[in-house]
């Protein structure tokens, strides 16, 4: 099914900011790598954490399985109708060895006729490939 794209000046939902302190673009931060898996894979784990975040908030399925580790992706992915994602905040980004990371993060979600709910996890991200590699989320805790 064809994905529809905010508009290229749209501030990315992953709330990055610039070297300005100008949140950056949705094309300048995640969306090169939600619209270019195959060619621009996330340089790190905060990166790809920040694009799945990108990409839950623009239903983007495709990418979500593309990047979810083959030992724990699930056959499908299915979104709420109605939520909205009111922010991600990246406390830690730990870089474990040249092909592990982790990044604790808050991101806070609003289901329609229901409180905001902040989910604050611990996700595991592998390296994996040829050369460089890419970056695959594997699983995280809930904290």
């Amino acid at each position: 099914m064809p994905h529809s794209s905010p508009p290229v000046s749209a501030a990315c939902p992953c709330g990055r900011s610039g070297p300005l302190g100008k949140p950056l673009n949705l094309d300048a931060c995640c969306g090169r790598f939600i619209n270019n898996f195959e060619i621009t894979p996330a340089p790190d784990a905060e990166s790809l954490m920040r694009s799945r975040y990108s990409a839950f908030v623009l239903e983007r399925d495709d990418y979500l399985l593309a990047t979810w580790h083959a030992s724990h992706r699930p056959p499908s992915i299915s979104f709420d109708a109605g939520v909205k994602w009111l922010g991600l905040e990246v406390r830690q980004h730990r870089v474990l060895d040249a092909c592990h990371a982790e990044v604790e993060f808050v991101a806070r979600q609003k289901s329609p006729g229901s409180p905001a709910l902040r989910l604050h996890e611990r996700s595991r991200f592998v390296r994996e490939g040829e050369g460089a590699g890419r970056w695959y989320y594997i699983d995280g805790d809930q904290l």
